[in-house]
């Protein structure tokens, strides 16, 4: 079993600086991938960027040279980093890990931190 707690949300004006922790307990030596994922009012949640037990980095599109995802060794806790934020930036975001188990995997979530840009 793998937990996982969101903080860092909150309401900044377009423009700003938000810098999102995803802090972890359990399994954590059995976490392969780490993600952060965004759910916006009345869409489907959607993947925001990932970072892997390598260190591989992947950033959807819409947020490449704005979100910088980052972790602590030994996965004790993933951050996204959020510059220039629009207004369309704003959503609950969700931390997500992949973790083995046995020859498989298993998807954990967090609770997630809502993020509201406006003026």
């Amino acid at each position: 079993q793998v937990q996982l707690v969101e903080s860092g949300g909150g309401l900044v004006q377009p423009g700003g600086s938000l810098r999102l922790s995803c802090t972890t307990s359990g399994s954590i030596d059995s976490i392969l991938v780490m993600r952060w994922y965004r759910q916006a009012p009345g869409n489907q949640r959607e993947l925001v960027a990932v970072i892997s037990n390598t260190d591989l980095i992947y950033y959807v599109e819409p947020v490449k040279g704005r979100f910088t995802i980052s972790r602590d060794n030994a996965w004790s806790a993933v951050y996204l980093q959020m510059n220039s934020l629009k207004r369309e930036d704003t959503a609950v975001y969700y931390c997500n890990a992949e973790a083995r188990i046995g020859v498989t995997s298993r998807d954990y979530w967090g609770q997630g931190t809502q993020v509201t840009v406006s003026s």
